[in-house]
This record gives C-alpha cells, structure tokens and sequence, in this order.
C-alpha cells in the first residue's frame, strides 16, 4: 500500500500556516524546528527556529509541511511536493527509479536521522516527489 501526502513548502510562514490549517481541519499537530535536528549544526544561525517538520493529522488526512526551500530557492509553483510513504523497500526502490527517468535526483535514496529510507526526485515533468519508506521492524 502506498500513501500520498502534500508536502508544502512555507517560506518562513509554516507555524502559522499549520496553525491556521490546524484550525480549520482539527487534528493533531506536530512541529520539528531546524534546532532541535540533527543537522541544526548544518544550518546558518537565525533559521533554528524555522519548521524543518510539521505534520497535521487527522484520520485519513495527512498535511506535511516545512520552511525549508529548494535548492533554486523558494518560487510559486515549486513550494508543494507529493510525499509517497512505502510499506515496503523494493517497492521504494523501484518507484525512485521511475520516477528519476528523464528527471533529476534532488536526494538520492539513504537511510536518514528519522531511521527512513528516504529520497527526493524531480519527474520529467517538473513535479517533485518526495518516497519514503519506514522499516517499522527494527
């Protein structure tokens, strides 16, 4: 089973955008702040208070966000992402592949600090789409 999520980017305005969303959708809310990561070390000084993380749930809804940019900066029409979570790795796998066909790879596919596999890919058609895969048997 695969799970999609828009994954929103909010330029420095993903707290109060989430609150709002929160407000109008209910649900739990969840923040992770650049300072409190592991790559808080990584970051310029002055962003550790900014959204690396949000997530609002609410039964079957799920909205993620962040105030991180993309590498070419933070325009209109690249601030959302389609977030993919796998139930399995060889699944990941194979969709990352397609989906770097004719694209770009933004993050290569790795283990990350949260314990996923995860990893960033550009379609051939501009659209970026975020695959994670999280190996609950550990």
């Amino acid at each position: 089973m695969i799970q999609i999520n828009p994954y929103i980017c909010f330029n420095g305005k993903c707290r109060e955008a989430m609150n709002f969303y929160q407000e109008c959708l209910g649900g739990e809310l969840s923040f992770q702040t650049i300072g409190e990561s592991p790559m808080a070390a990584q970051c310029p000084e002055g962003i550790q208070d900014q959204i690396l993380h949000s997530m609002l749930a609410n039964g079957s809804l799920v909205l993620m966000a962040t105030d991180i940019t993309p590498p070419e900066g933070y325009k209109p029409g690249n601030d959302i992402s389609i977030s993919l979570n796998f139930d399995e790795e060889e699944e990941t796998r194979q969709c990352f592949e397609k989906l770097s066909l004719g694209g770009k790879v933004i993050e290569p596919l790795k283990e990350q600090f949260w314990g996923a596999i995860f990893g960033v890919v550009q379609d051939r058609f501009g659209k970026v789409w975020m695959l994670n895969y999280e190996n609950n048997n550990n």
